[in-house]
């Protein structure tokens, strides 16, 4: 029979009665681990990350702020080493000057070291500020180092700052993206959840907007202190020296090749990485899930040997993955080195020749290491970017799905309804090109109980989905009292109808909070009414904790039959006009379905039920039975009328009561032919 399904359930199709399912995610891990699966790469880069940026509008001064402190910032940062190689000239010249004798001019030590032969030395000489005679200014080195300290000081202070305000920034962004995505699912339709797995919409709600935020709040940072590091750090190096520069400049495309030969290669082991990472826990969820079944069938050996397989492939996985892109910093640090070999050698030369000063070449250094650093980090950053982008798109994917078909303007209000329910020339399909319902017309008096059976993918579940609105009709109307359910607000509609699922949904909290889900501001008393005539009452004050006995996620507190027994207490607190009961007894033992049933038939006085029946024995005291088939009521009446008709209902009723058993030549007993 068909069974409705929470929405978004990505266990396949639910056949012909209900609307195609997306097919569970394959490797068969479970929805957890699809929020853990690397983002691929984005279709349109540019349109995704263009539209995340544009989303950052409402913060532009606060942009324009993190864009200046990062300025500053980096500025200070870049004079650091400048004024460092200021303070070692500082040093160099006193120890020379104190070496000199008392009363030389500088002039005079020049030419002295010319006379000596000392050429290149006397270029030197002529480069600096000597005092002959002298030692180290400490006066003047102090100054330099203390500014040193300011400067190093501002520079971290400024950095604070950007990061504070891009912290604000990106946290807002995500807030109000966060909110957009909560009200969008709130409009949309059933449909969206019956075709996409809950995996995949809580990826979107979760990893892809953490992806998104980490991205916002550092990469943007980081990207944009690269850029104006290596900006700054390129002009320092050309103002110090052109050769030096050149040389430096020589590394880059050098380190950029050899990173992207090594990033692709990596990237393949990553792939692979992943695919046996979600193939062991696939096989983990599914034996501990099904760990009765493996022991029982003694295929505990069986599953360790598999699990050993698999692991041995994620290990192998694991370490080319870890090993290849492992190699990037060494490769970067032999070509860095490399470049600081051939800067340290030239630039010696240089302070041999007087063509530039020592702290000309240990600022020069420094900046090299500096110039290279970034460059790296904007190589690891744009691949970031890459996979925020493909997390903007998904996200934005879901923001642009269609919505409902909004409310009319001015909607007409039930405030009561005696529970009279017409469906005239009703049409509907879940695609296009295959008809389900087609041509319904049903008539409810007000106060009936109507059962509704039928075959796997009747039509039984679409059929009360139509009355709820969780789907729209294609053709015909259905009406509330003579009232277009299409005049009415989806809310006020649905506030007319109490519904019972097959499949029990408590949440985490108390046993009240969850009996009181059912109606806003209810108060302890009603909610023990409805307790007691769920027949609740006696096993939850036998629980230590009472009503406030907190249920964890999967309820494993109480017993499946106990599930269903505050889902029908829930219904009992609502008090609707209209029920919608999909066999609510299904899931308790024979005694408590005795009790719930007279609970039903005091909870159904002077309501319209709509009973999606599996158990034909539980609704032959219904006042009218549908019979639906392929979408089409095929055969309708009560109970008695229908077993005389000798159709359908007659032969589903007999297949499941009336068939006699007959005993074989082994005792065994099997159905009469």
């Amino acid at each position: 029979m068909s069974t409705p399904r929470p929405s978004g359930d990505p266990r396949g199709p639910a056949g012909p009665g209900g609307p195609p399912r997306r097919p569970v995610r394959p490797g068969g891990g479970p929805p957890g681990h699809a929020l853990m699966m690397p983002a691929e790469k984005p279709k349109d880069f540019k349109g995704a990350f263009g539209r995340l940026i544009r989303m950052l509008k409402p913060e532009h001064t606060r942009i324009a702020a993190v864009l200046a402190f990062g300025v500053v910032s980096v500025t200070f940062a870049i004079l650091g080493p400048k004024i460092l190689g200021n303070a070692t000239n500082v040093l160099l010249e006193g120890i020379i000057s104190k070496r000199l004798p008392p009363g030389m001019t500088q002039a005079q030590a020049v030419a002295l070291a010319k006379t000596t032969g000392q050429a290149n030395y006397a270029k030197m000489l002529s480069t600096m500020h000597l005092h002959p005679g002298h030692g180290v200014d400490f006066g003047v080195l102090g100054r330099i180092l203390l500014t040193l300290v300011v400067i190093f000081l501002a520079s971290a202070a400024f950095g604070w700052l950007q990061q504070y305000i891009m912290a604000g920034v990106a946290q807002r962004t995500m807030y109000r993206l966060r909110q957009r995505l909560d009200e969008k699912l709130a409009r949309l339709p059933l449909k969206y959840f019956d075709e996409h797995a809950r995996g995949d919409i809580l990826s979107r709600m979760t990893n892809d907007l953490d992806n998104i935020s980490q991205s916002l709040q550092q990469s943007l940072t980081q990207l944009i202190s690269a850029a104006l590091t290596i900006i700054g750090v390129l002009i320092m190096m050309l103002t110090i020296s052109l050769l030096l520069a050149a040389i430096a400049l020589l590394a880059v495309p050098l380190s950029f090749v050899l990173t992207m030969i090594i990033a692709k290669r990596s990237q393949k082991q990553f792939a692979a990485q992943w695919k046996e990472m979600g193939d062991l826990d696939g096989h983990v969820e599914e034996m501990f899930t099904g760990h009765n079944v493996v022991k029982v069938f003694g295929r505990q050996q069986e599953a360790i040997d598999r699990f050993d397989e698999q692991n041995q492939q994620l290990y192998l996985a694991s370490f080319k993955a870890q090993f290849i892109s492992g190699m990037i910093q060494p490769v970067m640090n032999v070509v860095g080195n490399l470049s600081y070999v051939a800067i340290v050698v030239v630039g010696g030369l240089g302070v041999a020749t007087g063509r530039i000063s020592l702290g000309g070449v240990q600022a020069f250094i420094q900046y090299s290491r500096q110039f290279t650093m970034p460059i790296t980090q904007t190589a690891s950053i744009m691949n970031v970017l890459q996979s925020t982008a493909a997390s903007a798109e998904r996200v934005f994917e879901l923001l642009d799905e269609p919505e409902e078909e909004p409310d009319v303007t001015e909607p007409v209000t039930l405030a009561r309804t005696q529970g009279q329910i017409t469906l005239s020339g009703v049409s509907f399909r879940y695609v296009p090109d295959t008809p389900l319902i087609e041509d319904l017309d049903l008539q409810v008096d007000a106060g009936a109980t109507v059962a509704i059976v039928g075959p796997t993918g009747a039509g039984k579940t679409t059929l009360v989905n139509l009355l709820l609105r969780f789907y729209e009709i294609d053709r015909g109307s259905i009406l509330i009292d003579g009232v277009d359910t299409r005049q009415m607000t989806r809310s006020a509609l649905r506030r007319l109808f109490g519904m019972v699922l097959q499949d029990a949904w408590l949440f985490t909290g108390t046993i009240r909070d969850n009996i009181a889900y059912g109606r806003e501001g209810a108060g302890d008393e009603e909610i023990r009414v409805a307790a007691r005539a769920a027949r609740v009452d006696h096993f939850t004050r036998a629980l230590p904790q009472g009503y406030d006995t907190v249920l964890d996620e999967d309820a494993t507190t109480v017993s499946q039959g106990e599930r269903q027994l505050l889902t029908i207490a829930r219904a009992f607190l609502v008090d609707p006009q209209i029920l919608i009961l999909d066999e609510a007894t299904s899931s308790v033992d024979t005694r408590t379905e005795v009790l719930i049933q007279e609970a039903m038939a005091e909870l159904m006085k002077d309501r319209t039920t709509f009973v999606i029946a599996h158990r034909l024995s539980t609704i032959r005291g219904a006042d009218t039975i549908l019979v639906m088939d392929h979408g089409r009521i095929i055969e309708q009446g009560t109970h008695e009328e229908l077993l005389e008709a000798h159709g359908f209902y007659n032969e589903l009723y007999t297949s499941q009561f009336l068939e006699p058993l007959a005993e074989d030549a082994n005792g065994i007993s099997q159905p009469a032919s």
